[in-house]
């Protein structure tokens, strides 16, 4: 598809995507604070895989066309690894809440531009660099460590951060021969049959009420995945990737008034050190593109 280039439709669709991954998020502390991480981010895929096979279909050339691919090991290897990611994000939420998991976790840019070098063999200057020791030092505003009320659980949104950049980076390296589609079909394909292969072991059975909040929650990622798509389209990424941050704007309301979690003046100074450095990391990624 040829991109558009309408940045004001592109902000919109980046907005309304934080939107739906907030309210993501939220159903997923809701329904993993009770049932078994495994088994919802299990269900979770298998709307995910039907997703991306129906728009496989819809391409030119069918499945056969959009599952092809010369390096099918890098392809599974990205979709088991955000499948992984996702499990540690949702298990975060649980643990630490929304508001703290998304704090840290809006770090995984500086992560992706500290990695570019050893992984893509990309430069990354001494600006950049410095951008990413800012943010490190938010983050560790965030973590409080060494002041006595450091909690070792904040490290595992950091985990889910590292394992995003990863991701992206393995995503951005496929892309050098293979398609958007096809990168996304594999997702989640190959992120659906490993979360089977561990979910089904760890089946509850779920009431009613929660059945329903468990396809709200596949509904929703099917139109945030779907939104995304939208948005690449409509507008360049370096235009439309600043609004990601809403994302932590809308968890933190989420937080605050459905699961009544506390702000801390610290998450406040580290988040804001962690935006501004990854605002300045992708307006040079721009400025050199």
């Amino acid at each position: 598809m040829t991109q558009q280039n309408n940045v004001s439709a592109g902000i919109a669709l980046m907005i309304g995507a934080t939107v739906v991954f907030a309210l993501q998020d939220g159903i997923s502390r809701h329904l993993a604070g009770t049932y078994n991480t495994y088994m919802v981010v299990m269900i979770r895929y298998w709307f995910f895989a039907a997703f991306v096979i129906a728009l496989a279909m819809r391409r030119q050339g069918g499945l056969r066309a959009t599952a092809s691919t010369r390096q099918l090991g890098l392809q599974i290897t990205r979709g088991v690894l955000l499948a992984g990611e996702v499990c540690v994000a949702v298990y975060a939420f649980t643990i630490l809440g929304l508001i703290e998991s998304q704090a840290v976790f809006i770090c995984y840019p500086l992560l992706v531009a500290a990695l570019s070098g050893p992984i893509l063999g990309e430069k990354v200057g001494w600006r950049r660099w410095a951008a990413i020791g800012v943010g490190c030092v938010g983050v560790l505003i965030i973590l409080q460590p060494g002041m006595g009320v450091f909690n070792p659980w904040a490290v595992i949104p950091l985990i889910s951060a590292l394992m995003f950049a990863v991701y992206g980076l393995l995503t951005r390296y496929a892309a050098r021969r293979d398609s958007t589609t096809t990168s996304l079909f594999w997702t989640g394909i190959a992120g659906a049959i490993a979360m089977t292969t561990i979910g089904l072991w760890f089946w509850e059975p779920m009431v009613p009420a929660d059945w329903l909040w468990m396809g709200l929650l596949s509904v929703l990622g099917v139109l945030g995945h779907w939104l995304l798509i939208k948005c690449y389209d409509m507008a360049e990424a370096s235009a439309v990737q600043p609004f990601a941050y809403f994302h932590l704007l809308w968890s933190a309301i989420l937080g605050i008034t459905i699961f009544h979690e506390v702000l801390r003046p610290a998450v406040i100074a580290g988040a804001a050190l962690v935006i501004a450095a990854g605002l300045f990391t992708l307006w040079r990624e721009r400025r050199q593109g």
